[in-house]
């Protein structure tokens, strides 16, 4: 369950990371109105004693970068302005606990108000659609991270309670969370594919290894119209190396020898739900993951499911003492070539225990489910 909550907490970690110093140089003042070539953020708090400081900070590759600071005023009033180079993410923070994101550009005054007390919780924005958008985002985000929150509690407390229906229901109830969530933002997304937000949610927000056909479309859209944004290069970068084993696309063939020395192809289990396991006898976790993926054979093997295994063995005893010990009674693969495996380097297998559940179409639906998850996953699709 904990895995399944990374994506919906992922936004609140974003707004608390600690902002790093950089020493290139920062936004300058300018005394003029803005203009077409430098942008203006303009803030209104209430409960924000005079002198307070508002930190303004760039989002990075990996963290927010400390770009300007202003001092709000005996009315609660606080600017920024000066010039950008392209539109980005940026972070308004009071303190770690009162942060809020938002989006800039030359040319488009954006106001934010809100009560410095809960600023992430109260702030709105004005002036820009790409500020509004994110702050939607935020909103869905943090209502979602409370409801995970309250299953986690319920289900630390049932595990403890020793009530192993309760805990399937509530990993079940976490997956549909993760899946309306994700849904969600796969709906602002769609509505606003020429956004650096989009950029940025498709990219950090949503994982794109499990939504690559939104993610790919937003980034065919962004080549186009915004090619030079450094947000359309890290999302396109992102995505390279997916191409090939994303959620959503056609799995690549697999043709290794069986121990009977038949070779057997993935796609010869066409028709059923199929579980690719690449694993091998010497790997530790592999081998503790082993009983929770028999259990889940053994549940669902009557109901249209099945396990291609792959091993990344190179002794052929020790492989075939790890089947015969482990109970494991499926269909099982290797040319014994260790790491050099010709469906590791297919599949850009870097690490292993690693899987991937394919639909009867032979379509990538999810990778690496573990324990329960996997469980929870064959259930719904196998009803």
């Amino acid at each position: 369950m904990m895995s399944k909550m990374k994506s919906l907490l992922y936004l609140g970690a974003l707004l608390g990371m600690t902002n790093a110093c950089n020493k290139n140089t920062p936004p300058t003042a300018s005394a003029t109105g803005p203009d077409a070539s430098s942008y203006q953020l303009s803030g209104m708090l209430q409960n924000a004693p005079a002198g307070t400081k508002v930190y303004l900070a760039e989002l990075g590759e990996t963290q927010f970068v400390s770009r300007d600071t202003a001092t709000v005023d005996e009315k609660g009033q606080f600017r920024f302005t000066g010039s950008l180079t392209e539109p980005g993410i940026y972070q308004v923070k009071l303190n770690e606990q009162n942060q809020a994101l938002l989006a800039l550009e030359n040319g488009r005054p954006v106001e934010l108000t809100g009560d410095a007390q809960q600023l992430g919780q109260s702030y709105t924005v004005k002036g820009s659609p790409d500020s509004e958008m994110l702050q939607q985002i935020s909103r869905s985000m943090q209502a979602s991270r409370q409801q995970m929150q309250r299953l986690e509690q319920r289900y630390t407390q049932a595990a403890q309670q020793g009530r192993t229906d309760s805990l399937a229901l509530l990993q079940q109830r976490a997956m549909a969370l993760q899946t309306q969530g994700s849904a969600e933002l796969g709906r602002l997304v769609r509505r606003n594919p020429n956004s650096v937000v989009s950029a940025f949610v498709v990219t950090s927000v949503i994982n794109p290894d499990e939504n690559f056909a939104l993610a790919d479309s937003v980034a065919n859209v962004l080549k186009k119209n915004r090619p030079d944004s450094r947000y359309t290069k890290a999302l396109v970068a992102r995505l390279e190396p997916l191409r090939t084993t994303a959620v959503g696309v056609q799995a690549p063939e697999i043709s290794l020898p069986s121990p009977e020395g038949k070779d057997v192809t993935l796609s010869s289990l066409r028709g059923k739900y199929v579980l690719i396991d690449f694993w091998a006898s010497w790997c530790g976790p592999c081998r503790q993951e082993n009983p929770n993926v028999v259990k889940a054979y053994n549940k669902f093997k009557g109901k249209g499911f099945e396990i291609y295994s792959v091993s990344f063995d190179q002794d052929r005893g020790k492989w075939l003492k790890a089947i015969q010990n482990d109970k494991l009674t499926w269909t099982h693969v290797s040319d014994l070539k260790g790491w050099d495996s010709a469906a590791g380097q297919t599949y850009g297998i870097k690490s292993i225990p690693q899987s991937y559940l394919l639909d009867p179409q032979g379509r990538i639906i999810a990778k690496n489910l573990r324990g329960e998850a996997l469980d929870a996953t064959l259930a719904s699709v196998l009803k």
